[in-house]
């Protein structure tokens, strides 16, 4: 029986909420809505200093209930203030104890978390939760495109989705030549939806769990574990289904179909879809496509770079990161 805690990951509309209810379902597991303090918390963690110092935890526990999602968890603020003060002193600790409180909730032992945006920060995971299980699921890029199209939260600038993609595909393919296989899982959204025992069966097998039914059939606890405001989750009310899948066919323009292939579509193969059209080069799309590669090659050394300013910056003030719990 493992008590690793476990996160997952993927592009915005990929189906990581869809795969939070799956894994939620498990009697052994309890993933929250987003909930959103861990990234804010992470980078403010100088102003609280040296969790030794109960005040400051108090700090840290008073700022985590505060923030604008907490109230999604269903957790009381006091007695949540009251349990990270009592937590061990470090970052990671406090933050954890947030998600095993909510894991107690529903008297499960294994807990962890749903972002979307943890991708683009898995090496602050993996310092402030050193032995966290990644599941990082991925979707056809124009498909995610098309969904955050009509969101209601998602840029309208069309670019703007192409370029939310192609960094996350990115983040993807780094990971996957990061970590090894007891720490990072990846499957494709396409593949789940079509035959969910297997693929959860092989999640299960990642998470040295065993597989439990309940878990395909998500949308039995979509009242519990998805807000009701959030209507840009309405389908994790239904049966699992491949009714959205290659639904860019319908729901973009040839015109946007063409520049998403056009600048991600070396990645889309990567990731074995297969493109619609032939890439026109123009010098606007060989310049996109350009920075992507640079931007892609940059990233780790920015990540390092800014691990080293971090752990520069603890040793004056910041506090501890790796959780104890």
């Amino acid at each position: 029986m493992s008590d690793r805690p476990i996160f997952v990951v993927g592009c915005p509309r990929s189906g990581t909420t869809m795969l939070q209810l799956m894994l939620h379902a498990h009697p052994r597991i309890a993933l929250p809505p987003e909930s959103r303090f861990l990234l804010p918390a992470y980078h403010r963690r100088h102003e609280f200093g040296d969790l030794g110092d109960p005040a400051r935890r108090r700090a840290l526990a008073e700022f985590i209930t505060g923030t604008s999602h907490f109230e999604d968890l269903g957790l009381d603020p006091r007695a949540t203030i009251e349990a990270i003060v009592a937590a061990p002193p470090t970052l990671g600790s406090a933050l954890g104890t947030v998600f095993k409180l909510y894991a107690e909730r529903f008297g499960k032992p294994r807990w962890g978390d749903k972002r979307p945006l943890y991708l683009r920060h898995l090496p602050t995971i993996r310092r402030l939760f050193p032995d966290a299980q990644i599941i990082n699921i991925v979707r056809d890029g124009r498909d995610c495109v098309a969904s955050l199209k009509e969101t209601p939260w998602g840029p309208r600038d069309v670019d703007e989705l192409i370029d939310i993609w192609a960094r996350s595909a990115d983040s993807s393919l780094r990971a996957a030549r990061a970590y090894p296989a007891g720490v990072y899982h990846q499957l494709r959204y396409e593949d789940l939806v079509a035959d969910p025992e297997p693929h959860l069966r092989a999640i299960c097998g990642f998470l040295g769990e065993e597989y439990d039914p309940a878990m395909a059939r998500p949308s039995e606890l979509a009242a519990v574990a998805v807000p009701e405001y959030k209507t840009w989750h309405a389908l994790t009310r239904s049966e699992v289904t491949t009714a959205r899948v290659s639904s860019w066919q319908r729901r973009l323009t040839a015109e946007e179909t063409a520049r998403c292939e056009a600048i991600f579509g070396d990645r889309l193969t990567r990731f074995g879809y297969q493109v619609s059209t032939a890439c026109r080069r123009t010098p606007e799309i060989t310049a996109a496509r350009t920075w992507l590669a640079v931007r892609d090659k940059l990233s780790p050394a920015r990540e390092r770079a800014a691990a080293v300013r971090g752990r520069l910056r603890a040793r004056r003030r910041g506090p501890a990161l790796p959780a104890r719990l």
